[in-house]
């Protein structure tokens, strides 16, 4: 395709992203309109939304190369992403989200904990790990986008990193969270139906059936790597060895970690408190599971398919065309698709990033300026979302100078990382003050300090993965970890400070209860 086509196709793109979010800006007239959209979502809109930030670039760029180096076995995420991500989310914790938020008026996640706890202390802390924390995710995030820009119009990353940034930062500083939502909506569609059309077309394209090309793939395990035999691979039909390093990383780090964090994700939290029934929860279910069967469903079976791709045009599997996990769907994008599909598909990644970008940035801006700061700019204006919209800025401008800091093959870890955290430190405490009655303000407070210290003391000590990069332990103790005893390093700090923080809420408040708390 032409560059002319194809910047003619992207400014109708960000035409129709501009008028959204100028609806957005139209509807929004006050602080509750900027934060929670006046609660007054459709459900079809809210489905789609949420489903839009749930499944971002992370999803198909990173994820979707892990997938062609882990194998099938990640399809065990999608699985959990519609079990625990919609279907427990919108029934279990969605319907009393929503009435706690409404009873409370509640704009943020932590405004919900913290008004239903009547603390300060329990909203400041959850706000200041949204708006310390989520800027990791963020940059990850950014980082997919604007890779797979940089692949298709043969840019540099920087420039492509540059232009992509101002673009999100324009409608979600203006439009507010009904201009994010409508974009989300916009952004869904294509998504869908361009992951849709990949799996067809993939399938068309190698000239097998479905049974047929999962056979081949099964046949070609003895071409697995060494590096990655080493490691566990037994193949992309079949799950790494039990116990070995790679079932380590799959299963705890990316399966469980991004699988149960979703449950725990404020961004996707203040969704459930767009709506004002429970009936328009329940229509949202089906929006949302479909939407991420077959986006996160399609990029997960075609991720390790490639191999095969790359085997029949290029004489080796995907690990070996690339070392970058990062760019190996970018690459299968423009050596398999169509020319147009490339200019198409460039939008899925840019809706992709940009749906879940705008909920994030959106969600940090809250932080800061309705929960840390909640009089910024209202000393004249009590509806003024000055501080807000600051906070937005702010939080742009902290995750674009991440983004420079990270390194290759990042984006899916660093996406399961930040949900893992959310998992420890926020999922207890959300829990239980949905479900228990004799939860106190101490258990709730002390599983929050202690789901994110443990967490925080995992990374830098015990799990290699990110305690080797971060280097403390290592220039403390003179080594990478604090236990050297395989498996120890190699389990992902959810399985330590998740069971610690369940634990630390339910032992506090027991102990709390009586005096009145």
């Amino acid at each position: 395709m032409s560059t002319l086509s194809l910047g003619i196709i992207v400014l109708l793109y960000m035409f129709a992203l501009a008028w959204l979010g100028y609806i957005g800006y139209k509807q929004t007239k006050n602080a509750s309109d900027y934060l929670l959209g006046g609660s007054r979502t459709n459900s079809i809109i809210m489905g789609l939304s949420y489903g839009a930030t749930f499944i971002s670039a992370s999803a198909i760029v990173g994820f979707g190369g892990i997938s062609a180096i882990f194998g099938m076995g990640l399809q065990w995420l999608c699985m959990l992403n519609m079990l625990m991500g919609v279907i427990i989310a919108f029934i279990f914790f969605g319907r009393k989200t929503r009435k706690l938020g409404a009873e409370h008026g509640a704009h943020t996640f932590a405004q919900l904990l913290g008004l239903h706890y009547n603390s300060r202390t329990i909203q400041i802390f959850i706000a200041v790990v949204i708006f310390i924390g989520m800027p990791l995710y963020a940059a990850v995030v950014m980082k997919g986008g604007a890779v797979f820009i940089a692949q298709i119009f043969r840019v540099d990353l920087d420039l492509a990193l540059l232009v992509f940034t101002l673009i999100v930062a324009a409608y979600v500083i203006t439009g507010g969270l009904k201009g994010v939502m409508y974009t989300d909506a916009l952004q869904a569609i294509i998504m869908f139906l361009c992951m849709l059309f990949m799996l067809f077309w993939f399938y068309h394209f190698i000239g097998m059936g479905f049974t047929e090309a999962n056979q081949e793939l099964t046949n070609i395990a003895h071409l697995v790597p060494e590096r990655y035999k080493a490691l566990g691979h037994q193949g992309w039909t079949a799950m790494p060895a039990a116990g070995s390093p790679q079932w380590y990383t799959l299963v705890t780090s990316l399966i469980l970690g991004v699988g149960i964090g979703c449950l725990a994700q404020p961004q996707l939290v203040v969704r459930f408190m767009t709506v004002n029934s429970t009936k328009q929860l329940n229509r949202g279910i089906m929006i949302g599971c479909l939407f991420i069967f077959i986006t996160v469903g399609s990029i997960y079976h075609i991720g390790p398919l490639s191999n095969l791709f790359f085997l029949k045009t290029e004489g080796v599997v995907a690990s070996e065309m690339i070392n970058d996990i990062d760019k190996i769907i970018p690459l299968f994008i423009d050596k398999a698709m169509p020319d147009w599909f490339g200019a198409v598909f460039m939008l899925c990644i840019l809706s992709a990033s940009m749906s879940t970008l705008s909920a994030q940035f959106h969600t940090m801006g809250g932080a800061f300026g309705s929960d840390v700061f909640p009089k910024l700019g209202r000393k004249k204006d009590p509806h003024s979302t000055t501080g807000v919209r600051f906070g937005v800025l702010c939080s742009i401008i902290v995750s674009y100078i991440i983004c420079y800091t990270l390194s290759d093959s990042i984006i899916a870890r660093g996406t399961a990382l930040f949900m893992g955290v959310c998992a420890a430190t926020f999922l207890p405490a959300y829990f239980c003050t949905l479900y228990w009655k004799r939860v106190t303000r101490q258990g709730a407070l002390s599983s929050l300090f202690v789901g994110a210290l443990t967490s925080l003391f995992a990374m830098a000590f015990l799990h290699k993965a990110e305690a080797a990069p971060i280097g403390l332990c290592n220039a403390i103790l003179g080594k990478d970890v604090l236990i050297e005893v395989y498996p120890w390093f190699a389990i992902d700090p959810i399985l330590f400070a998740l069971p610690l923080s369940i634990v630390t809420i339910i032992l506090v408040s027991i102990c709390t209860y009586k005096r009145g708390s």
